[in-house]
């Protein structure tokens, strides 16, 4: 890896080769890896770049949900639609 961030391809007998390991939290070297191209014929990394376990947005959200129904109650949708500055359409 070059100082500035980027990959290059070198024989694998030129001093110290990386070693990715995808489950790193900084996903850098996983982008990095993922943008190698050499040619459009020459070696193309495949594989898995990046697993790292993060909770997903509807576990995040359904958290939430119970952490405001534990605080607040269960609220109450009428008296909200009936509560403070409201008006008539037509």
């Amino acid at each position: 890896m070059r100082p500035d961030g980027s990959c290059e391809l070198v024989a694998a007998d030129e001093g110290e080769l990386l070693v990715h390991d995808e489950h790193q939290e900084d996903g850098s070297l996983a982008f990095a890896l993922s943008r190698i191209s050499h040619t459009p014929h020459g070696p193309t990394p495949i594989g898995i770049f990046r697993d790292v376990e993060r909770p997903v947005y509807d576990e995040l959200m359904s958290e939430q949900l119970e952490t405001a129904t534990a605080e607040s109650g269960p609220g109450d949708l009428a008296a909200l639609l009936n509560s403070g500055d409201t008006w008539r359409i037509g």
